[in-house]
């Protein structure tokens, strides 16, 4: 049986072991032309070491909004984001990010290109060389090292990409949908590469998804984000056995997991559409006999 938080405020970390990120009572909101939006609505949550979170949820809920403030690419607002008890402001050397789309430089091949974070830290070469391989290595591009952008997949593009943010040793690794232009099996084989080096290197790392079924099989723990304004609408833990393998992704309670979530997502997701298709009455349409 899932065991979740529906508490808004700060969520209990399930062991002793204190947070190592500590997201309290976020709320930021943008002008627009229509007027403000709220994005995220006291947001509240830790993450203890060596955790793997899942963030979900309807689109427009928040979620990127949520990934750029913790890694400090987003200010203006309000509540604080903590690491290992230090309140953050801006980039921080702990947090590494890999984004939806893959940030290699063409000019560039794969040794370079995952060299370059160490390259700009003064990192001396011969040093900054036995990294990259190290990492190169980790995701699975051996042999690739020479090879540029142009000459990889898809997935092995977004590989590189991974390979870069970890050379820099990151102790909280944020990825924003990294898998999201990837086909099926890519998909999946990613993001058991994604759970063999966060186990490996047992560090604390937050997934933005919308795939229920990835979030469900990679995470220790899921929040479930509600349609705007985002707020913390559940945190389901995920009690399944690891390494979570093709009996287990196929088990009852696998499914469970997945509907329960699904259910959640339903809701919040209706309400969305639900907006989307009020809102040009709201914003062009006027009642008959109005000027």
């Amino acid at each position: 049986m899932a065991t979740v938080s529906t508490s808004n405020r700060l969520a209990s970390v399930p062991t002793t072991e204190p947070a190592i990120l500590v997201v309290d009572d976020l709320v930021m909101r943008f002008v627009t032309a229509d007027g403000g939006v709220t994005a995220l609505d006291h947001v509240s949550f830790g993450v203890k070491p060596g955790e793997f979170l899942a963030v979900i949820g309807p689109s427009g809920c928040g979620k990127s909004t949520l990934f750029n403030i913790v890694g400090g690419l987003l200010g203006g607002y309000a509540g604080a984001v903590t690491v290992g008890g230090e309140t953050i402001s801006g980039p921080h050397a702990s947090i590494g990010m890999v984004f939806q789309e893959e940030s290699t430089f063409p000019w560039r091949n794969v040794l370079d290109n995952v060299g370059f974070p160490l390259e700009i830290s003064g990192v001396p070469k011969r040093e900054r060389i036995e990294r990259a391989r190290h990492f190169i290595s980790m995701v699975g591009l051996d042999g690739f090292e020479k090879r540029y952008p142009s000459e990889l997949s898809g997935g092995m593009r977004q590989r590189v990409s991974m390979a870069r943010t970890l050379a820099s040793e990151p102790k909280i690794l944020l990825m924003d949908e990294p898998f999201a232009a990837l086909d099926e099996q890519t998909r999946l084989l990613l993001g058991d590469k994604v759970l063999q080096i966060q186990q490996q290197l047992e560090q604390t790392t937050l997934l933005i998804t919308h795939n229920i079924t990835e979030a469900v099989q990679l995470a220790d723990r899921i929040l479930v984000m509600t349609y705007r304004p985002g707020r913390v609408k559940r945190i389901v833990d995920i009690n399944l056995p690891r390494p979570r393998t093709s009996e287990i992704v196929s088990s009852e309670p696998f499914g469970r997991y997945v509907a329960q979530i699904w259910n959640d997502l339903r809701e919040e997701a209706s309400r969305g559409l639900s907006d989307a298709e009020t809102r040009p009455l709201r914003t062009h349409d006027k009642p008959q006999g109005q000027p």
